[in-house]
């Protein structure tokens, strides 16, 4: 099993995809692939934008690019894709598409088969046991907060652990410590802007900015990139 996690997509004056590039490039290797995208995270902007610059930035990269949502038997061209791309949004909204077209449990099935999965920040939290750590808004209802499972771990993209001056909301360490304090043996993974995971099997390394490492009953741990880990966290 490949996966590519990113926190995020852009940073700050860069293009869609900039920081990564280098990452998402010696990932799918120097053959040319035809690489299966979901946009249904877009909920502001469209698929049909989405998918645009989705493709732009993947065939400067030498890769083909094709939607799942302008296609009528979404299942059978999944089959066809070389690798799977799932992109950022809201969270909810992904989810909810994701079980509608029963791509969820297909995109399980051929990731745990060997399909390399990429993800950025929605296309991240999905990858989780569930997406109880996203930071979006649940503007629609899903099914189930159950997501694909690829991960043992839980993921918290875009982490910051800056607080608002005279802001009275919970920080991200206090909304993290509330998952905790109910989900005591799920670990949670705090990407920050700028870092990924890129996991094969059960080895993974940690690229970019860092993460920051939250456990029930433990101060929170921070591992810098360039960190290589057990996708159990084990020692960590």
């Amino acid at each position: 099993m490949r996966l590519l996690l990113l926190s995020n997509s852009t940073l700050p004056g860069e293009p869609f995809l900039g920081w990564p590039r280098e990452h998402i490039t010696n990932f799918l290797g120097e053959k040319r692939l035809k690489i299966a995208f979901v946009p249904f995270a877009a909920v502001s902007f469209s698929m049909d934008e989405y998918a645009r610059i989705t493709q732009g930035a993947f065939a400067e990269m030498g890769h083909e690019i094709f939607s799942l949502h302008t296609e009528v038997d979404k299942l059978k061209a999944l089959m066809s894709a070389d690798a799977i791309a799932v992109g950022g949004g809201n969270t909810f909204q992904l989810l909810r598409t994701l079980y509608s077209t029963e791509l969820l449990r297909a995109i399980r099935v051929r990731v745990l088969a060997g399909t390399p999965y990429i993800g950025w920040s929605a296309g991240s939290n999905v990858a989780c046991p569930t997406i109880m750590t996203t930071n979006d808004m649940p503007i629609t209802e899903v099914p189930t907060l159950r997501a694909m499972g690829l991960v043992q771990f839980q993921i918290n993209a875009h982490y910051t652990e800056a607080k608002i001056e005279g802001h009275g909301g919970e920080s991200r360490d206090q909304r993290i410590a509330e998952f905790l304090a109910i989900n005591q043996r799920v670990a949670v993974v705090g990407l920050r802007e700028g870092s990924l995971l890129n996991i094969n099997d059960d080895l993974m390394s940690v690229e970019g900015a860092g993460m920051r490492l939250f456990r029930s009953g433990s101060e929170p741990k921070d591992i810098p990139g360039g960190t290589a880990l057990r996708t159990a966290l084990t020692g960590a």
